[in-house]
């Protein structure tokens, strides 16, 4: 009698079986479980994808994209074999998405942040990876520099980081705009392996991150009004616009302002004093790790 080939759903079902709550970041309640490891609700959630459609790939029912796949990866604490293996059973071997060339900074990019020199200014790649920075930007947020290239993505720091998440008076509303941006860089390139990645450690390690993912809401607005409770200036109401490059490589200019004679005004100027002698006006263009 013939043994029939592993499955995708056999991997999924198995691999979930070795793991348990703790190993993944969630909360191990204590009550009776009835299945050894992860249920199935669980990796969805970790994931963020919905229990249904998780129930119907362990079932053969539905195949996997790409970018689901690297969800699951990160949800299920793969090592490089168990990826491998996962991919081959998908079907996906030989597609099986590739690192994108690093984003570099464009030059009139960096030409715009060197002159903006009152004016807190960043550029942002895709899936909002911080490229570059002037020092009334790190002035206003956090130093840049100081944080890992491949870990310098506005959306992560503002999950991750407890200063980013206190200088934002209202953080639910940013982050869930944050969120929102990411779902639609997500339709444009639904392959993107570092997307992937980034949208499942944010699961892992967020509730609030996994629900509002979860709900496929999409935003790509372009200007609006930040409120900060900036450690040393106080309270600051700033304008904020983003514009793309005409040139399609996905960079955005964010830039902050506020209208003349206002608090918010003087104490842009104000920080802008400070930083007026910091090296190469504080930006680095240094490429980010993704495409």
């Amino acid at each position: 009698m013939n043994t029939p080939p592993p499955s995708l759903g056999d991997f999924l079902r198995a691999r979930r079986a070795q793991l348990t709550p703790r190993e993944v970041g969630l909360p191990d309640t204590g009550s009776f479980r009835r299945v050894e490891g992860l249920r199935r609700e669980e990796v969805a959630q970790l994931a963020a994808i919905s229990v249904d459609y998780y129930t119907r790939l362990e079932r053969g029912r539905v195949e996997a994209s790409a970018s689901v796949l690297g969800t699951l990866v990160r949800a299920l604490r793969l090592d490089e074999d168990q990826q491998a293996y996962l991919y081959e059973l998908a079907g996906k071997t030989a597609g099986r998405p590739r690192r994108r060339p690093p984003q570099r900074l464009r030059p009139a990019m960096r030409r715009l942040l060197d002159q903006l020199t009152e004016t807190p200014a960043m550029v942002l790649g895709r899936r909002m990876d911080i490229l570059a920075w002037n020092a009334s930007a790190a002035a206003l947020f956090t130093d840049f520099s100081r944080i890992p290239a491949n870990r310098r993505n506005y959306v992560r720091l503002l999950f991750t980081d407890p200063a980013m998440r206190a200088l934002h008076t209202d953080w639910e509303n940013a982050a869930r705009t944050g969120v929102a941006s990411l779902r639609m860089e997500a339709a444009r390139d639904p392959e993107d392996p570092d997307l992937a990645v980034l949208v499942g450690e944010l699961s892992t390690r967020d509730p609030d991150f996994r629900t509002w993912w979860a709900s496929h809401q999409v935003s790509s607005s372009s200007a609006g009004t930040k409120r900060y409770r900036h450690p040393i200036m106080g309270e600051l109401t700033l304008d904020c616009d983003v514009w793309d490059s005409p040139d399609g490589s996905g960079q955005r200019l964010m830039v902050l302002t506020a209208e003349p004679g206002t608090p918010a005004h003087q104490a842009l100027g104000i920080l802008a004093s400070w930083t007026a002698g910091a090296p190469d006006g504080g930006v680095s263009p240094g490429p980010a790790p993704g495409g």
